[in-house]
C-alpha cells in the first residue's frame, strides 16, 4: 500500500536505493541480540545520509516550479546542507546557504565541501533554531529581490514532502522482512528535526506495523520533538490524502550530552565498538549517540534480546574529519 501511494508523488533519483540491510552479526554475538543495520551511509550521493531521501523529493519539487536557487540553513557542519550544495551542482541550480557558525580560514569536512560544491556560502551569529530559521526569510526576500527565484528549505529539510523520504525508506524494511520472511520488532535511529522519524511514524501507521520506533534525540527534549514528529507525520499523512490516527512511538533524550553537537563518553565509545566490531564509522552529533542508546538498551534489557532489531545507519560520518 505505501508503494502504490508513493507513486502518486514524483521525484529525483539522485540516492541509490534501496539501501543494504544486513545483520551486525559481530555485535550480535557480543550482546547475544539479533541486531540489524539499514545503511543509509551508502545513499551514494555525497557521502550519503538520510538527507539524500529528503532531497529527492524536495528538489525534484523545486525543479518543477521553476527555481534557480536552492536555500538552505544549518550549521557550520550540517549534512543537510553539504548534500543541498550536491544536489543544485548536479541538477543545474544555484546553492545559498545560511550557516550559524563563525567563517573558517580553512574549511574542513562539510564546510570544505559546501565550497567545493560551488554553494555560496554566507555565516551568522545567530545558534538558536527559530533566530536562524528567520534570518534565512530575510536571506530569502533578498535574494529574491537580486531576481533570484528561491526554493527555501527549513532546518534538515523537515517538511511534509521532504518526510516521503522516509515513508519509502520503511516500505524498504517492509519488502526487505517479506522477503527475508522475518520482522523487525523495534527500529532505532538518530532523531534530529524530526523528518526520518515522521515518515518511519507515517509507515507505521499506514501498515499498522507493530513494532516500536525508537528516535534517540541528538539535541531537542523528549517532549518537544515527540510533538514535531507527530506533527509533522499527521501533516505529510495529509499530503497523500490520509486521514492520520494516533501511533505510538518512542523519543528518548537520555544520550544528548550537554546539548546539541557536544560529544559524549558513551557517545565516542558506541563509535568505537562499531568501528572495531564491525568496520563501520558513526559519528558524533547524531549515529554515535543513537548508537549509544542502542548497546545501552541491550545492556539494561530495555529491547528484548530475541527481537529483532533495526539500527538505521543516517549517515554523517564525515563528522569525523572536521
Amino acid at each position: 500500500m505505501i508503494t502504490k501511494l508513493l507513486q502518486k508523488i514524483p521525484h529525483l533519483n539522485n540516492s541509490i536505493l534501496p539501501t543494504p540491510i544486513h545483520k551486525l552479526e559481530n555485535l550480535s554475538k557480543k550482546y547475544d541480540a539479533n541486531i540489524y543495520c539499514m545503511r543509509d551511509d551508502l545513499t551514494g550521493f555525497a557521502f550519503g545520509g538520510n538527507k539524500t531521501r529528503k532531497l529527492d523529493y524536495l528538489v525534484y519539487d523545486a525543479m518543477q516550479k521553476g527555481v534557480d536557487t536552492l536555500l538552505s540553513v544549518g550549521a557550520n557542519q550540517s549534512n543537510f546542507c553539504r548534500i543541498t550544495a550536491a544536489y543544485g551542482a548536479a541538477n543545474g541550480l544555484d546553492v545559498q546557504l545560511l550557516l550559524s557558525g563563525e567563517k573558517e580560514e580553512n574549511p574542513r569536512a562539510n564546510l570544505y565541501l559546501d565550497h567545493l560544491f560551488n554553494a555560496k556560502v554566507k555565516h551568522t551569529n545567530a545558534y538558536e533554531n527559530t533566530e536562524v530559521e528567520a534570518e534565512s526569510f530575510l536571506l530569502e526576500a533578498e535574494l529574491t529581490k537580486q531576481g533570484k527565484k528561491v526554493y527555501r528549505m527549513p532546518l534538515g529539510g523537515s517538511t511534509p514532502l521532504g518526510t516521503l523520504g522516509y515513508l519509502k525508506a520503511f516500505a524498504e524494511i517492509l519488502s526487505f522482512s517479506e522477503k527475508n520472511n522475518m520482522k523487525f520488532n523495534s527500529i532505532l535511529h538518530a532523531s534530529g528535526s524530526g523528518g526520518t522519524q515522521a515518515g518511519l511514524v507515517l509507515g507505521k501507521m499506514i501498515s499498522k506495523w507493530q513494532g516500536d520506533i525508537v528516535g534517540i534525540s541528538v539535541g531537542r527534549s523528549a517532549t518537544e520533538l515527540y510533538s514535531v514528529v507527530n506533527n509533522l507525520a499527521k501533516e505529510t499523512a495529509k499530503l497523500l490524502n490520509i486521514i492520520p490516527s494516533e501511533t505510538k512511538f518512542t523519543v528518548d533524550e537520555s544520550y544528548i550530552g550537554e546539548k546539541y553537537g557536544a560529544f559524549t563518553k558513551a557517545g565516542s565509545d558506541a563509535i568505537k565498538e562499531f568501528a572495531t566490531y564491525e568496520g563501520i564509522l558513526l559519528d558524533n552529533v547524531y549515529t554515535g549517540k543513537a548508537a549509544a542508546g542502542l548497546l545501552d538498551y541491550l545492556e539494561k534489557g530495555k529491547i528484548n534480546k530475541s527481537d529483532n532489531i533495526l539500527f538505521i545507519h543516517t549517515g554523517g560520518n564525515i563528522e569525523l574529519f572536521e
